[in-house]
């Protein structure tokens, strides 16, 4: 049975995004590039919500074609490619897209069953709305945040909507050069505690 995996930026006040969705205060580099990348690349399944799946199609189909593209670029599009993806949109048309599977109504029965298809961990990229809809259903196995060190004071929040208290497990941290600090829980829902 799969994992799902939720990986995202965070402010050090609990940010996703700011109050429009931009991300320009999220930090990232090479160092932190190489570190997700290992991360990445034990798995083939990716999951996102439609306005992530759009931002990741627009640029990772040709990101490796591009003059001057990098290490983490040429890498992160070839395991794009070859990925399996998986989006929660109710207007997205899987028919046109490559290696694709999108859940529209009745998503939590849809990736209830994904899961239990599935080898390995399912990763989550960013994509708040989504992750709170699954924290909503007790869908999400682990956290990776990447906690920056930047106080947004308003914006769209990590967690939102939780039907109770969840635990959670510290399984590792990782501070990167930036002051960027990765934190891996576990969630620890009524079968694993």
């Amino acid at each position: 049975m799969g994992n799902i995996v939720l990986f995202m930026h965070s402010s050090l006040d609990g940010f996703a995004a700011g109050t429009q969705g931009e991300l320009n205060w999220v930090h990232v580099d090479e160092e932190i590039f190489d570190y997700i990348g290992k991360r990445i690349t034990k798995t083939n399944t990716a999951l996102y919500g439609r306005v992530t799946f759009e931002m990741m199609e627009s640029y990772w189909p040709t990101a490796a074609d591009q003059p001057g593209a990098s290490k983490h670029d040429r890498e992160h599009a070839a395991w794009y490619a070859s990925a399996r993806k998986v989006v929660l949109s109710n207007t997205l048309d899987e028919t046109a897209l490559k290696n694709t599977t999108v859940i529209g109504k009745d998503y939590a029965t849809a990736i209830r069953k994904l899961k239990n298809e599935t080898t390995g961990e399912i990763l989550l990229f960013g994509s708040p709305t989504t992750a709170h809809a699954l924290f909503a259903e007790n869908l999400i196995d682990d956290c990776w945040l990447f906690v920056n060190p930047v106080l947004l004071g308003e914006g769209i929040p990590v967690f939102r909507d939780l039907k109770e208290k969840q635990l959670l497990k510290l399984l590792q941290t990782h501070v990167f050069s930036s002051g960027v600090v990765c934190l891996h829980h576990e969630l620890l829902h009524e079968n694993n505690q």
